[in-house]
C-alpha cells in the first residue's frame, strides 16, 4: 500500500533531558555511570546499531555534560541536540524536536535516556511489527510488559477485544487500574508527521499538570488510526533506572551476565566469580585466570593464559599472552606484550609500552614510556618519557627525572645496560648501548656505549668489560 511506515526512513529520538530527583543527585539522570559509561551512552550505542538516517538527542538539565558524554559515543555527523527549555513533560520534551522532525515523512523511534539494558535485537523487532502492522503499518506502536509490581509506571489500557484503548499513569490511576500488570515502557514508534500533528492536541489537565507523551496514542485511535501494542517478555531489558538501587542492582546484572559468559564462551576461569568487575567490551582469552577483587574496564584486551592477580585495576589496556600481574598492580591505557611480569603493587600509567618478556616489580612507576624485550625495573622506581632498549636492568631507586620546572623531557637507554641502584637520570639524556651507572649516580651528560659512569655528577671513567662481548675497540 502506498504510503505505509514500511517505505520510510528510521529516525530516532532520545529524552535526556530530565535531572531525575529520584537518584537524589546533582547529577542528570543520563549522566550517572553503569559498566562505566553514562546511562545515555548505553542508549545511544544501541540506537546506532538500528542505522537510523540521525539520532536526535533532547537536553536540559547539565545539557552540555550530556553533549559531551553523547559526543563520546556517536560521531558528529550522526546526531543532532534539542534543547528543552522547560521541564512540562514527555511531551513537551518531543514537541522541542518539533522544527526538526515536524515535516519529515518517516518512523520516528522515541527512546528514554535512563533504560539502558534495551536490546537493538528488541527494537528491530519493535520497528518490524509496526511496519507490518495489518499489513498496511501503525500509525503508534508501543513496547509494553508485564510487571508483578508495576508500581510507578502507566498501565496499558485495552478494550474488550483486547486492542489499546489508552494509558493511564501511576498517579492519575484508580484504584483498580493500578492493579493491571501490563505497562508502558516509554518505547515507541511513530509515524512523525501523525505524531507531530496529535502533539499539538494534548493537554496538562492531569495530577502532574505536564503534557504526556503518553497521551498522544489515544488521540490517535480516537481519530481511527491504527495503534500496536508490542508486547516483551524480559521486563528487566525495558527497565528504565529511577534510583540509585535500581542503578547497583542492574550494575550486579551486567556483571554476572558478563563474567557467565567469559566462563562458558570463552573458556576464562575466574577464582570467585562473584567478586570480579569485569567490563563488558572487554575481551579475554582461554585459559586466562583471574582472582578475586579485580577490576579490568573499559575496552580491554587480555590474551590467552594470563594470570590477574588480587586488588588489580585494568582500564583501556592491551595485555598479550602469558602475562602474569601480581596483587594490587594499576594498568591504565597501556599496551603489554606476551610473556610480561608485572607487580606486586605496581603502576603502569597511560601511554607506556611493554616489550615482550619485560619485568616491572614492586612499586615500580612507568609513564609514557618503552620498555624493550627482556628488560627488567624490579623495585621502587620512577621511568618517566623513557625508552629503554632490550635486556637491560634498571637498579631499585632508579629516577628519571624528566620534568625541569616547565617541560618534559626524554631518557633514551640503550640495550644491555646495567643502571645502579638510585641513580638519578637528569633528562634529555642518553645511555649507550652496554653502558653502566655507578650506584647513587646523578646522570647529567650522555653515557657513550660500552662505559662506566659514576659520581655525582657522573663522569664516563672506563670502558666496561664483559666476557659475553669486547669492547668498543674491537679488542
Amino acid at each position: 500500500m502506498e504510503g505505509t511506515s514500511s517505505q520510510k526512513p528510521l529516525d530516532i529520538l532520545i529524552l535526556a533531558a530530565g535531572l531525575g530527583t529520584r537518584m537524589r543527585s546533582n547529577i542528570a539522570k543520563v549522566l550517572h555511570v553503569l559498566d562505566g559509561r553514562p546511562l545515555i551512552n548505553h542508549v545511544c550505542r544501541t540506537a546506532s546499531a538500528l542505522g537510523p538516517r540521525k539520532i536526535y538527542v533532547v537536553v536540559g538539565h547539565q545539557g552540555e555534560d550530556v553533549i559531551k558524554a553523547v559526543g563520546s559515543e556517536l560521531d558528529e555527523e550522526s546526531v543532532e541536540f534539542v534543547w528543552q527549555k522547560e521541564q512540562l513533560g514527555t511531551g513537551d520534551a518531543v514537541n522541542a524536536a518539533r522544527d526538526f522532525l515536524e515535516n519529515e515523512d518517516s518512523t520516528l523511534l522515541v527512546l528514554s535516556g535512563d533504560v539502558p539494558m534495551i536490546r537493538a535485537e528488541t527494537l528491530a523487532g519493535l520497528i518490524q511489527q509496526h511496519y507490518d502492522h495489518r499489513g498496511r503499518g501503525a500509525e503508534c506502536t508501543i513496547l509494553t510488559v508485564k510487571l508483578p509490581d508495576p508500581t510507578g509506571y502507566g498501565r496499558i489500557m485495552r478494550d474488550d477485544g483486547g486492542l489499546f484503548e489508552r494509558i493511564v499513569e501511576q498517579k492519575d490511576a484508580t484504584d483498580a487500574e493500578k492493579e493491571i500488570s501490563e505497562i508502558n515502557s516509554g518505547i515507541y514508534c511513530f509515524d512523525t508527521r501523525k505524531l507531530f500533528d496529535a502533539l499539538s492536541l494534548i493537554e496538562n489537565n492531569n495530577a502532574q499538570g505536564e503534557y504526556y507523551l503518553t497521551d498522544v496514542p489515544k488521540i490517535l485511535r480516537n481519530a481511527g488510526g491504527d495503534i500496536s501494542l508490542f508486547n516483551y517478555t524480559d521486563s528487566r531489558e525495558v527497565s528504565g533506572i529511577n534510583n540509585r538501587a535500581e542503578l547497583a542492582e542492574l550494575e550486579r546484572v551486567v556483571r554476572r551476565r558478563t563474567v557467565t559468559k567469559l566462563m562458558l564462551d570463552y573458556g576464562v576461569s575466574f577464582v570467585d566469580p562473584k567478586n570480579v568487575y569485569i567490563s563488558e567490551q572487554a575481551k579475554i582469552g582461554r585459559d586466562t585466570l583471574i582472582y578475586p577483587n579485580v577490576s579490568i574496564e573499559g575496552e580491554c584486551e587480555i590474551g590467552d593464559g594470563c594470570t590477574i592477580r588480587s586488588g588489580t585495576r585494568i582500564a583501556d589496556s592491551q595485555i598479550g599472552h602469558g602475562v602474569e600481574v601480581l596483587d594490587n598492580s594499576l594498568i591504565t591505557e597501556a599496551v603489554v606484550g606476551n610473556s610480561c611480569k608485572i607487580g606486586p603493587f605496581a603502576h603502569i600509567r597511560p601511554k607506556t609500552r611493554l616489550e615482550e618478556g619485560a619485568k616491572i616489580g614492586n612499586y615500580v612507576e612507568v609513564k609514557n614510556s618503552t620498555i624493550g624485550r627482556n628488560s627488567k625495573a624490579n623495585h621502587l622506581t620512577y621511568l618517566g618519557d623513557a625508552t629503554i632498549g632490550e635486556n637491560s636492568n634498571i637498579g631499585a631507586g632508579t629516577i628519571t627525572c624528566n620534568y625541569d620546572g616547565v617541560n618534559k623531557h626524554k631518557t633514551t637507554i640503550g640495550s644491555r645496560v646495567k643502571i645502579g641502584s638510585d641513580t638519578m637520570l637528569v633528562a634529555p639524556v642518553e645511555v649507550g648501548d652496554g653502558a653502566v651507572t655507578g650506584a647513587g649516580s646523578v646522570v647529567t651528560k650522555n653515557v657513550p656505549p660500552n662505559k662506566l659512569a659514576v659520581g655525582a655528577p657522573a663522569r664516563a671513567i672506563k670502558n666496561v668489560q664483559r666476557e659475553d662481548s669486547t669492547d668498543e675497540t674491537g679488542r
